[in-house]
Parts: structure tokens; sequence; C-alpha cells
């Protein structure tokens, strides 16, 4: 599980593309801010040459100041550009996990269950992740999906602390039904139901772990 295979998922694969939603967001808002620090410039320029029929003014290059919101649209609007393709598609297979890293597979015959765990914040509000268990190791840096490992008690004695978790919260919450229908339809073997959590159970990916332990292969 460790390299990117050179196939995809099936063309019948159940398809959830989960950025879709945000990055359509960032390129309304990164497209405004583009166009406001256009309207900033030409305002400048209008008030530096003296188009506008005045007398041209030096405090025109204020205008300029505020022009710099163009640049932060155009940051917008390419990090949504970036993460529009980004999905994960289930399939006979597996789960296939597709971001700015590449695409690679978590396949059904290396798991030992799939759950639904499910915790309460103090505010009485729910966070639900999709646990994907490994039958052996995996490899936690793994460049495409590193980021969904979680070092956390085994749900079986004898399984590895490792495994994988999609947290399906907030934003993401709307694709948690059809991700655990498609799985229960392709890997009803492996379906383990659903389980209370202590709060803030999803926990965040190791990002100063996987700095520190993949340094030596980055330059």
């Amino acid at each position: 599980m460790s390299t990117s295979p050179a196939y995809g998922p099936a063309p019948t694969a159940t398809v959830i593309r989960y950025t879709r939603r945000v990055a359509r967001q960032g390129f309304v808002i990164g497209g405004i801010l583009m166009a406001m620090g256009v309207l900033f410039v030409i305002l400048a320029v209008v008030i530096m040459a003296g188009l506008n029929g005045n007398d041209p003014e030096p405090a025109g290059l204020a205008s300029l100041f505020f022009a710099t919101i163009g640049y932060s649209g155009y940051k917008v609007f390419r990090s949504a550009l970036a993460i529009r393709p980004f999905a994960v598609s289930v399939d006979g297979t597996g789960l296939w996990l597709r971001n700015s890293a590449g695409q690679n597979v978590i396949r059904w015959d290396s798991l030992a269950g799939v759950a639904v765990h499910w915790s309460e914040t103090d505010r009485g509000v729910r966070q639900y992740s999709i646990e994907l268990c490994p039958n052996g190791p995996i490899d936690r840096d793994d460049p495409v999906l590193w980021g969904l490992v979680r070092d956390d008690e085994p749900i079986r004695p004898g399984l590895p602390r490792l495994r994988y978790r999609f947290a399906t919260t907030g934003r993401y919450a709307r694709y948690r039904e059809p991700m655990v229908e498609a799985i229960r339809q392709h890997a009803p073997h492996l379906w383990l139901g659903e389980t209370q959590r202590e709060p803030g159970h999803c926990g965040s990916p190791d990002h100063e772990g996987h700095r520190e332990r993949t340094a030596a292969t980055v330059r």
C-alpha cells in the first residue's frame, strides 16, 4: 500500500468528490477578491494620472495597498483549483483516494474491518469518522494516504494500532452516508457497525512526525 498503482478505480466505482463544494466557494471568493484588486489598481491609476478630471494626486498610491487583496484572491482561487480534483472512489478492489500527491488504494483484502465511530462535543454536536482497520502493518508515511493514518487502540485484539480514519464532520458530513453505503455494498463482510467514542476522538494527522520521518527523503 506504500506505492500508488498505475491503474485506478473501476468505471463503475462510486465516486465522491468531497472537495468540490469547498472548491466552488473558493472560486467565488477568489474571483471576487481578484476583481476588487483590479478595481483598486484602476482607481490608483485614475487618481495618480488625474484621469478623473482633478490634478494628479500621489495619494492614489494608497489604493495600491488595497490592491494587494487581489493577490490574496489569486491564492484562494489557485488553492481551490488544486483541491477540486480530490476524490474518494469505492469499488470492488477497495477505497481509492486521490489528492495532490497522487492516487492510492486501501484494498479490502488488506483490512480486518470497517466501522463508523462517533463522539459528542461539550455542545452536544456529534463528530463522525469512518475507521478502516488493517489486518497488518501499514506505511504511515505513504505520500497519498498518510493524512488518514491514526495511532489508536485496535478495534479488535491482535490488530495493529495504526489505521485509516476519514473524519466526516462539518462541511464533509454530507458525504458520510454515501461513503458508508458504498463500502457496505462492496465489502459487507468487513462492516463492524457504529460505536460511540470519547469526545474529540477524530484527532489530527501526525504532521510533525511525518515531517521528521520523511525529512531524509525530501530535498
